[in-house]
């Protein structure tokens, strides 16, 4: 009898191996620091073959403190960073240089001199023209290595993200393949025909050949004989839609937000793909047998980043735990607000220009109200994307459900919940990622039946109801708006 679904979840700092048992515990945790490399400013690179040690490490830590074999693992689920990417040798499995990191700038230029592409981009993959995706990341890295361009026309060089990187090097290069929820990051995917591109592949020339093979999520993506055990990988997703899934978004409307140095809100909109007017991303959710689920997306570029900034900057409390015993100190902020824009805006104001600011000091105003203010504003960020996402989707929001570091923050939460006037649910287990990883690999070799069984396993561990008035929700939400027309309206000075 199979007891565990082994879950590989590889981020951008860490990567974490998992067992989760038929309950959907997870039951025992291991994990390895990946160390990034900034060999210039705004430039994030990784080696792709420390993140496949850090795997085989974790893996193996994990049957030793469990006790456990590959012999009592079903099958393997694996979660990434997104759009990170990397290009190797198919003859020799070997990556061809550093992998470029999702949050990496140092394919600006290219994407630049394509700006005049941004709405066809759009039209096709749901995406904004930006550094993040894929695409000018491969041909930035087919530009610099001797004869890429040729290299890769020939079929000599491979690209994948993360998991295919994973999956190529587990299945010993027999398996050349990534996920529709990845396919979907890269800027070269269709997410109407749910396909490459030519036409895309084209405008960054990029030959089709070193592309991996897409797949549903729930899929047999071969043997991951580099264990023994005939162990098989079934269950592959980008880690923000693993979240969705493994908080049980099942449904049109339902939504999670992930509160960690940013924040990530997704929303399940069905079957049916809308291409934003507010700033927001569309995106494949997930793919089960044929069947494609939607969503809209929108990041917070400083969500729990305002905490570590008044950690380390302010020197006001050592830990970040402390900032809600300091925030709770006071029952208000004095009307102090604090917009975060310490690397601009994200969803919806995408405004790059932008610069943090505190607005309504007094006399009276104090560390404990600015403190406060800053755990407030990741709230009304979260806000200001959930307000882009019903009117676009034409949905309501039933309830919210988070998970990351700061969603430990009580006070926070209720505010969230005050302010948005909803229920915000916080789950019993935190590892939604490697959850969502492990029940796409579950359902795959049958581990669970369907999404009930799964819906079975899902447990909340705390409820936040609103408390605030409508009245006072609607004059504090404005008194917030004002505050980011003053901060975008700023234009600091050169030099």
């Amino acid at each position: 009898m199979k007891k565990y679904i082994l879950a590989i979840d590889q981020g951008t700092t860490s990567t974490r191996a998992i067992l989760i048992d038929e309950k959907g515990n997870a039951a025992f945790k291991a994990q390895r620091p990946v160390d990034c490399l900034f060999p210039k400013p705004g430039w994030v690179e990784v080696d792709a073959d420390r993140i496949w040690i850090s795997v085989i490490d974790v893996i193996n830590e994990l049957l030793v403190v469990s006790g456990a074999s590959m012999d009592d693992v079903a099958a393997i689920g694996i979660t990434n960073q997104r759009e990170t990417s990397v290009v190797w040798d198919k003859k020799t499995g070997k990556a061809v240089c550093e992998a470029i990191v999702w949050q990496s700038k140092q394919t600006q230029e290219l994407c630049d001199e394509r700006m005049g592409k941004t709405d066809f981009i759009q039209s096709r993959t749901g995406l904004r023209m930006n550094p993040y995706f894929s695409a000018s990341k491969i041909r930035y890295i087919l530009d610099h290595i001797p004869n890429g361009q040729q290299r890769a026309e020939k079929g000599e060089l491979l690209f994948g993200t993360i998991d295919s990187w994973l999956i190529y090097k587990l299945t010993k290069g027999k398996t050349h393949a990534t996920d529709v929820t990845n396919a979907s990051r890269t800027m070269l995917f269709n997410i109407f025909t749910m396909s490459y591109d030519p036409e895309l592949c084209a405008i960054w020339d990029i030959p089709l050949c070193m592309l991996p093979e897409v797949r549903d999520n729930s899929f047999d993506y071969g043997e991951a004989d580099f264990f023994a055990g005939g162990v098989h990988i079934y269950g592959v997703a980008g880690d923000q839609q693993a979240a969705l899934f493994g908080q049980c978004c099942f449904d049109k409307g339902e939504s999670k937000n992930t509160y960690g140095t940013g924040c990530f809100m997704l929303m399940n909109i069905g079957e049916t793909p809308i291409l934003s007017k507010a700033g927001l991303l569309t995106t494949v959710a997930w793919r089960l047998n044929g069947k494609t689920t939607y969503a809209l997306e929108g990041s917070v570029f400083i969500g729990g980043a305002i905490v570590q900034w008044l950690r380390d900057q302010t020197r006001w409390f050592e830990d970040s735990s402390d900032s809600e015993y300091y925030a709770s100190k006071v029952k208000d902020t004095a009307g102090v607000y604090f917009v975060p824009a310490f690397v601009g805006l994200g969803t919806p104001w995408w405004d790059d220009e932008c610069r943090g600011a505190i607005f309504g000091l007094t006399r009276g105003a104090e560390r404990h109200h600015i403190t406060r203010a800053g755990l407030e504003s990741i709230a009304y960020q979260s806000k200001d994307v959930i307000e882009a996402m019903k009117r676009e989707a034409g949905l309501e929001l039933p309830s919210l459900r988070v998970d990351g570091g700061a969603s430990s923050n009580a006070l926070l939460m209720q505010f969230q919940a005050d302010i948005l006037q909803c229920e915000v649910h916080l789950p019993s287990c935190l590892e939604t990622t490697a959850l969502g990883a492990g029940y796409f690999a579950g359902l795959g070799c049958g581990f669970w039946k369907d999404c009930k069984d799964i819906l079975a396993c899902h447990q909340v561990k705390k409820v936040y109801k609103p408390k605030m008035s409508r009245e006072e929700r609607d004059e504090i939400y404005e008194g917030w708006l004002c505050a980011v027309t003053a901060a975008r309206a700023f234009k600091p000075r050169k030099g």
